[in-house]
């Protein structure tokens, strides 16, 4: 097993430089970039994050772009015409354009090695400080919708699959089928409505993660605000996300269920619990563990977007978003690199969990 955690560990290094050297890519043939953003900020053209979110005045900045890059034909940048290029070389260089594109990504991939991840070129700060401070936000969505759906799933999907074809089984799919049909944006803007402060209730907070007044509460007041501000948040993710894993779970326990294997264990006299956990259990539960790490990833860092803005949550979603409207590498390409690897290390984990779940997994055998 030590073999084959080093030769995943090694793995990790191609395919982590192989990602960012794509999006990297990507990212500088992809049109606009920082210098762009300030030479508009320079023309009064910009427009912040907010204004883009809410769809508002794009017509004049899509105008006075086009004007831009009409009337400055031949120019490296839109919006360069009337600029001085002393101006414009140091802006460059002040965003490290002034260099080729390999030696930029050779540089920042030098600086990542040691989890140097630079500084925004918008904010004023620190990647490092500006992830760690949307962390509390993204790991209070992730890790509690992450269980509650876990938690809720499985147990669901074994009954499902015991109970297959019954009344029980029939009127729970479709409440699978309605929580899997119903987006989960869609789900949390009908909680708002009902309760919070929309037409019927006020019993929840539509915003941040914590009251104004959390400083002078108690630990237990602390932990009642805390759950109180996330309830319609992770009810919202829960419920589009635990329709796909109880499906999984059922499906898996089902193909179990009708093997050889287990006819011959109630053949000799097993109780129905035994069979159920203390053998179909562990083979049905493989490919629900090997979705965890995806699961978990997708949840921390993309899947909460829209409830962060719906909830007004300042999170790794948003911080995210942001960064790549405003062209923000310094932030695209580190949140990038760190949760990249950070999922890379996660899969490995959900391969260690197999052997946990089932020791008759052997890793190391394989070739």
């Amino acid at each position: 097993m030590i073999t084959y955690v080093i030769r995943r560990l090694l793995l990790i290094i191609p395919t982590l430089l192989g990602i960012m050297v794509v999006n990297f890519i990507v990212v500088q043939a992809a049109p606009g970039g920082p210098v762009e953003s300030m030479l508009a900020q320079i023309h009064g053209t910009a427009v912040s994050t907010t204004a883009r979110l809410d769809g508002t005045d794009q017509g004049e900045v899509s105008e006075s772009r086009s004007d831009a890059s009409s009337s400055g034909e031949g120019l490296r940048y839109r919006g360069a015409r009337g600029i001085d290029p002393d101006l414009i070389l140091e802006i460059e260089r002040l965003y490290g354009f002034d260099k080729p594109a390999h030696e930029r990504f050779l540089k920042m991939m030098g600086q990542y090695l040691l989890f140097d991840f630079g500084e925004s070129f918008f904010r004023d700060r620190k990647v490092v400080d500006l992830v760690i401070d949307k962390l509390p936000v993204s790991i209070s969505l992730g890790l509690w919708t992450t269980l509650l759906v876990y938690l809720i799933s499985i147990p669901l999907g074994i009954r499902k699959a015991v109970h297959d074809g019954s009344r029980f089984d029939l009127w729970s799919s479709g409440v699978v089928i309605i929580g899997y049909a119903i987006p989960g944006f869609l789900f949390a803007i009908l909680l708002i409505v009902v309760f919070a402060g929309g037409n019927f209730y006020d019993w929840f907070p539509l915003r941040g993660l914590t009251s104004d007044n959390w400083e002078t509460l108690s630990w237990i007041g602390r932990i009642k605000d805390y759950f109180w501000h996330l309830t319609l948040p992770i009810i919202a993710m829960v419920i589009g996300g635990f329709a796909g894993l109880t499906m999984l779970t059922k499906n898996s326990f089902l193909e179990e269920i009708n093997k050889q294997y287990v006819t011959t264990a109630r053949a000799k006299g097993l109780s129905e619990h035994r069979v159920l956990y203390g053998h179909v259990f562990r083979n049905a539960m493989l490919i629900v563990v090997a979705g965890f790490p995806s699961a978990f990833v997708s949840i921390l860092f993309t899947g909460a977007l829209l409830i962060e803005v719906i909830f007004s949550l300042d999170g790794l979603g948003l911080l995210g978003f942001e960064a790549a409207l405003e062209r923000d590498y310094p932030v695209m390409f580190g949140s990038l690199y760190f949760f990249t690897l950070l999922g890379l290390l996660l899969n490995l984990v959900g391969d260690l969990i197999y052997t946990v779940i089932d020791p008759r997994i052997d890793f190391e055998s394989r070739g």
